[in-house]
């Protein structure tokens, strides 16, 4: 099995090379599709420039060359690990993106955390109310949660926490309290959608028949709801959480300008503004990356918690 482990694992990665070609190369094209470019979005606040100067600029960053040419030469520097330079700054990308990456993480990190201390206890509480005063209550809070945009969530939270009782900044707060309110507007949509899925889960394994089986046996209800249907869940939530870590570590971009926090969502915004294609490029790349380690690491967890995916894997579908 592990050679059949590994053999999958090369597989995922030598996929990985052509989605990010293509990937790379698609975002480099739609960068070049609007009219301004990294020359006309430096100068606009400048006034009327001379396309003079503007020409020595474009040549200066090598925008003068074709375009399949500039993606060439940028993609043979990301193999021998450079990134390039921003445009806008002056500053290596790599270094630019390492210093967006912590505060991103420390948002992903307490979002995920508020997420799963809603969510967990709502969906099992909802589950085990079935169709009772408690269980509709959570449902339409869920639905409410669901249907509201994330940066109207985002305003409320500011409004009523920040301007109202004065309990937080309104922008630009550092540590745990500056990144609290940002991290529960992450988290309150995508509880909404956790609750449901939990609910939904547990109510399926409580109607299996090895469930039934158990009972009749004389297992004690608490005993078959903690050794069999939260195991049950584990697979659930470690689905839902991957989805959420791939989008997170992204960057939300929405919620970092709202919040102001300096992450990779901002700087990837600023930079397609600007018409800086270095910080877009590496941006594109370390989504595409994080979503396919995410996917390979939750495939991998799955393969150990579920029976099904070993036979499968034994079968040799992988």
């Amino acid at each position: 099995m592990p050679d059949t482990m590994n053999v999958y694992i090369k597989h995922r990665f030598l996929l990985l090379l052509p989605v990010l070609l293509g990937i790379t190369f698609f975002t480099f094209v739609l960068m070049q599709l609007p009219a301004d470019d990294t020359v006309d979005m430096m100068y606009k606040a400048s006034g009327a420039v001379s396309e003079t100067v503007k020409a020595a600029a474009r040549a200066e960053l090598g925008l003068d060359r074709p375009l399949l040419v500039r993606y060439l030469d940028w993609l043979l520097a990301v193999c021998s690990g450079d990134m390039g330079r921003s445009y806008i700054s002056g500053t290596p990308v790599t270094a630019l993106f390492v210093a967006k990456l912590q505060p991103t993480l420390y948002l992903t990190a307490l979002a995920l955390l508020l997420t799963a201390c809603i969510s967990v206890p709502l969906g099992i509480l909802a589950a085990l109310r079935h169709n009772r005063c408690c269980d509709h209550l959570i449902r339409c809070c869920a639905f409410l949660g669901n249907s509201l945009p994330g940066f109207f969530i985002a305003l409320l939270l500011l409004y009523c926490f920040a301007l109202k009782l004065n309990f937080f900044t309104v922008l630009g707060g550092s540590g745990f309290g500056g990144l609290l309110l940002p991290a529960l507007a992450l988290a309150i949509p995508m509880s909404a959608k956790y609750i449901r899925h939990i609910r939904s889960n547990i109510l399926e394994e409580i109607n299996r028949d090895y469930v039934t089986g158990a009972l009749v046996r004389g297992i004690p209800k608490a005993t078959v709801f903690r050794r069999f249907i939260l195991r049950s869940l584990g697979s659930t939530l470690i689905t839902l959480f991957s989805l959420s870590v791939g989008s997170l570590l992204g960057g939300t971009a929405i919620i970092e300008m709202i919040f102001m926090i300096d992450g990779i969502g901002k700087m990837a915004m600023d930079a397609i503004l600007m018409r800086d294609y270095p910080v877009v490029q590496a941006y594109v790349v370390w989504t595409a990356l994080i979503f396919t380690c995410v996917n390979l690491v939750t495939d991998l967890l799955l393969h150990q918690l579920e029976p099904q995916a070993r036979q499968f894997t034994k079968g040799g579908g992988w």
